[in-house]
């Protein structure tokens, strides 16, 4: 019996030193700069500043599309051309002005710049960008 006691306790050193350990916890980093970069590294803060300074550029590029290439048709279209300068007068107590054609055209821009987003994205998808 005292043989089978040694292989036992053979067997669970064995089994002991086979069975894997768990990593230790990485070492927090010292200082402020090791933080910072560690930040830097860990959250991906370069891809995101990236990807805003290239949105803000592509926002201006869409805009500047929008504003000299498509609005121009309807206003070559319309009577008097430039129909963003129209205005709706109230005459109550010194005279209300509502820039109404300024709003139309924010909001036609804002459609327009939508839409020119929205095909950016979903071509971006299929080529296979997350």
């Amino acid at each position: 019996m005292d043989n089978d006691q040694e292989i036992l306790e053979e067997l669970r050193k064995i089994r002991e030193a086979v069975t894997p350990k768990p990593t230790p916890p990485a070492a927090k980093p010292q200082g402020l700069w090791a933080e910072f970069t560690e930040f830097i590294g860990k959250a991906g803060v370069i891809g995101l500043a990236v990807g805003f300074i290239m949105g803000t550029y592509i926002g201006k590029i869409v805009s500047a599309f929008v504003q000299d290439i498509i609005m121009p048709i309807p206003g070559a279209l319309i009577p008097g051309g430039d129909w963003r300068k129209a205005v709706f007068n109230l005459p109550i107590g010194q005279g209300m002005n509502f820039a109404v054609g300024d709003f139309v055209g924010v909001v036609v821009d804002f459609l327009i710049v939508a839409t020119v987003i929205f095909l950016i994205v979903k071509y971006t998808a299929k080529i296979g960008h997350k």
